[in-house]
């Protein structure tokens, strides 16, 4: 019994000097309230914690505290709860929905509503990497110092602001970063940067399921994560919102301000990113420097991009701030400048934390006053604008359209149905297929957002994207008008259900056109059902229901005798589909055409059935991969095989007819394997490359094709002439420089042959596509195989130099077929499925899975 007190008295100590670290000066705290220590056994900072035991401790402070309360507001793809964890006073907590409605006032534009009494509302926002541990482990114990704490300063944040502690933005990443941070940690610890525990294997823990950044995608709203934490966020509108990160090792700790806003003319305004951000700087100055901790602002990152945790509050009138901690990836890890510990960079985070609270209760008032301004502003702003508003459709695709209406809802931006045609700019747009979004609303900065695209910077060098106009997108033809339409029904969640779609039973065939962006779901669908399908390489013209009816490029073709399935089960497969996807079917008796191919001709061709792979792991962009991934998987419910690069020698090849690479180094490929793959393609089947990869493929004359690349001197005298004309540059601008000749991130116009099967289903010759890299192919020599090449005059959006816009995007291909034997090699110069978020150019990458082992590209 001693002996049992005794290791229990040891270990209460141990706990409670550990303890000290973090809570020193910061209690006395409830003894009713267990620390995280008591309640994990284990002191923070020594071990990582799992989501589920994070999710445990608040829902323990929940029970035992009336100081605090836990909602769950989402959950991840695998099943992890999102949770807020509120803490204020009693009486706050109890009255939190009135205090809601009151402090909602600060957002209506023109409110004289009386705030001064109300709570400051301050969202702490936690581990959107997964592998950047440090602020979860922060978010216990801010959690446990805000709940427990007695402290008179507490004492007062509690009285004057509701916090809301969001403590794992990425619980899927965190957790895979966590089993292995612990699988590896040594006893004693290594701090060797080369042990495992320092250095995850591929994808890492830094992304969602999907290998999804969702620091990107605040804006952009695919995932189940991103889309419960902009509903919360809407509902609240806090008045603070912490995005807490972490970077290399070798560096100390970054708050803002950041480095200048690149754009021109930033819709944030201008007292957001100074007088705020100075203001709040104050108070992490003060505090880091009573602990001793070292920090920079300015220097680097950048709040261009609206869509990060720490920009996107920024539009909406709060006040968004980023933090970046150097990070031990583990418990210990060997620096230049000594070790540094877990329990370090936890403390750094969690001093930051409570200097937030700090600063929004001591500056509440100007806050609010900010708040208010803002929303106002927004009305005047865009009273002061000469466009009173953007129209937008699609006259064939309706769920593409509904797509990007769901990301307008998502940003609470109002649209309306057209009431009458709106004419301009040689577009015309009609009621029943095109919207309305008026200028002069709440989320005009938004709206801003969505549309408005820029050619002019300040800073050449972007953390991000420099392009983010999400119309262009999903490839819409939009304008802005001077003066505003007339509007019809408000638009909500209720007009984006899927409609109920009549499909009339056929005992000859039926016809889809494949306009819908959901078509190659249905396609899908039908063949994983064992329906044979076959697509139109040529329009054609058959009556339907007593009216001829055209049919374009890739219309699918069912027929009703050519199946091993009756018709009646026909007839039932083809109607579940087309009402799971909502996609329009058409049912014909006959095969002849008025105009066109009859449906008997050799134009008429069965589709085969995909079977696809792709090679991830080691040098492979798990980002790409989790692209192609996620688009599969989500929105045309097909299953691919990643194939892990270290199983290469296994696969069976005969097993698939398509092989997917994305961005890559594919070093572990050697001249044996990059036949095997040549040989494979030559043999009828299709390969489709992306971006990196493309030029991997060319490159190692898996292709005939050729890149554009930057002229190399030949002759010594040219060289000398050069090195008299190089200009000498101040070292301390070398990164500034060099870093303005990528291509980071914008928008390019490109003109589609429709009449390629990798275009089918687009109406429209020019289509935007998205470019960060440097891969510029070259057209190809055979004149059949160029899919896409960019305009004369390509630039839509964002950041581009002139050298490469004129020397290499203008003269280059963004999209190839080339002719590899019997098979054929996809290469795509640009990313269609960037971000998950490029509804306009998915079909192009789509087209060439369910269509590619149909190309056979012809030559003169």
């Amino acid at each position: 019994m001693k002996i049992v007190i005794s290791i229990f008295l040891l270990l209460a100590t141990f706990q409670l000097q550990a303890q000290d670290y973090f809570l020193q000066d910061k209690g006395p705290f409830d003894p009713d309230i267990p620390s995280p220590e008591a309640f994990f056994g284990y002191p923070v900072g020594s071990h990582h914690t799992r989501h589920d035991q994070i999710i445990a401790y608040l829902t323990k402070l929940a029970e035992v505290s009336e100081r605090a309360e836990i909602i769950q507001y989402g959950k991840s793809y695998e099943h992890r709860p999102l949770v807020m964890l509120n803490i204020s006073n009693p009486d706050h907590l109890e009255n939190l929905a009135e205090l809601q409605k009151k402090h909602l006032l600060a957002t209506v534009p023109g409110s004289n509503a009386d705030v001064s009494e109300l709570p400051v509302f301050i969202n702490l926002g936690y581990n959107v990497h997964g592998n950047e541990p440090s602020s979860s482990e922060a978010a216990l114990l801010s959690a446990y110092i805000l709940v427990a704490s007695e402290h008179a300063d507490i004492q007062k944040y509690r009285s004057d602001a509701v916090i809301m502690i969001d403590p794992t933005i990425n619980p899927d990443g965190r957790d895979r970063h966590t089993q292995w941070a612990n699988m590896f940690k040594g006893d004693p610890l290594v701090a060797d940067p080369a042990d495992a525990e320092h250095n995850e294997r591929w994808p890492g823990g830094r992304t969602n399921h999907y290998w999804f950044d969702l620091n990107r995608d605040w804006l952009l709203g695919i995932h189940p994560e991103s889309r419960g934490k902009l509903n919360w966020y809407h509902e609240w509108y806090p008045n603070v919102v912490t995005d807490f990160h972490e970077m290399g090792t070798n560096s100390t700790y970054f708050f803002e301000p950041m480095k200048a806003n690149a754009s021109k003319d930033p819709i944030m305004p201008v007292e957001n990113y100074t007088t705020l951000n100075d203001k709040f700087a104050e108070y992490y100055v003060e505090a880091l420097d009573d602990i001793g901790s070292f920090y920079f602002t300015k220097e680097v990152f950048d709040g261009t991009y609206p869509g990060y945790g720490s920009s996107y509050p920024d539009l909406q009138g709060g006040l968004g701030i980023l933090f970046e901690q150097a990070s031990s990836r583990g418990h210990v890890q060997e620096t230049p400048t000594g070790k540094i510990t877990f329990a370090f960079t936890i403390r750094n985070q969690l001093t930051s934390s409570l200097a937030t609270v700090k600063a929004a209760v001591e500056n509440k008032d100007l806050l609010y006053d900010y708040q208010k301004r803002f929303f106002k502003s927004a009305i005047s702003n865009a009273e002061k604008s000469n466009v009173e508003g953007y129209v937008f459709g699609d006259d064939y695709d309706e769920n593409r359209t509904k797509a990007f209406i769901d990301k307008l809802l998502l940003h609470r931006i109002k649209l309306y149905e057209l009431e009458e045609s709106v004419k301009t700019k040689g577009k015309t747009f009609s009621p029943g297929n095109a919207y309305y979004v008026p200028a002069k609303q709440p989320q005009y900065r938004m709206v801003q957002t969505m549309f408005e695209t820029y050619q002019e910077y300040t800073d050449s060098v972007f953390y991000d994207a420099s392009a983010w106009s999400l119309v262009n997108f999903y490839n819409l033809e939009y304008a802005p008008l001077k003066k505003g339409a007339k509007k019809g029904k408000e638009v909500t969640r209720e007009d984006l259900k899927l409609k109920d779609i009549e499909v009339k039973k056929s005992n000859y065939v039926y016809l889809v056109d494949c306009y819908d962006y959901n078509s190659p779901a249905l396609l899908w669908r039908l063949q994983n059902a064992g329906a044979n399908v076959l697509s139109a390489f040529k329009p054609f013209s058959l009556p339907v229901e007593g009216k001829q009816k055209d049919f374009g490029y890739g219309t699918l073709v069912i027929p009703v005798s050519q199946q091993h399935i009756s018709g009646d089960s026909l007839y039932s497969l083809v109607k579940d589909a087309a009402n799971e996807y909502s996609v329009e079917v058409s049912s014909a008796t006959t095969g002849y055409s008025k105009s066109g191919v009859d449906l008997g001709s050799r134009y008429i061709n069965t589709l085969d059935k995909p079977e696809a792979f792709m090679l991830i792991e080691d040098g492979v962009s798990s980002y790409e991969a989790g692209e192609v991934w996620h688009l599969l998987d989500t929105r045309v419910d097909m299953p691919i095989s990643k194939i892990p690069m270290r199983n290469f020698e296994n696969i069976n090849w005969e097993r698939y007819n398509t092989m997917v690479m994305v961005s890559g180094s594919y070093k572990q490929l050697d001249s044996t394997d990059h036949e095997k793959i040549k040989n494979w393609v030559s043999s009828g089947n299709t390969l489709i490359t992306i971006r990196n990869a493309s030029e991997w493929a060319i490159k190692n004359k898996i292709v005939k094709e050729k890149l554009i690349e930057k002229e190399k001197d030949k002759e010594s005298d040219e060289q000398i002439d050069k090195a008299k004309q190089i200009e000498r540059k101040p070292y301390v601008e070398a990164s500034e420089n060099i870093g303005k000749q990528s291509v980071g991130g914008a928008i390019f116009e490109v003109d589609l042959d429709l009449t390629h099967p990798l275009a089918f289903g687009y109406q429209r010759e020019k289509l935007p596509v998205y470019r960060n890299s440097s891969v510029w192919i070259a057209p190809s020599e055979n004149p059949y195989a160029t899919v896409a090449k960019y305009t004369a005059d390509p630039h839509i959006d964002g950041f581009i130099t002139d050298k490469n816009l004129n020397e290499f995007l203008k003269p280059s291909a963004s999209l190839i077929v080339s002719k590899v034997g019997k098979g054929r090699v996809v290469l795509f110069a640009d990313n269609p499925n960037f971000r998950g978020s490029w509804y306009g150019t998915n079909r192009l990458f789509l087209n060439a899975l369910f269509l590619g082992q149909h190309i056979d590209v012809p030559s003169e």
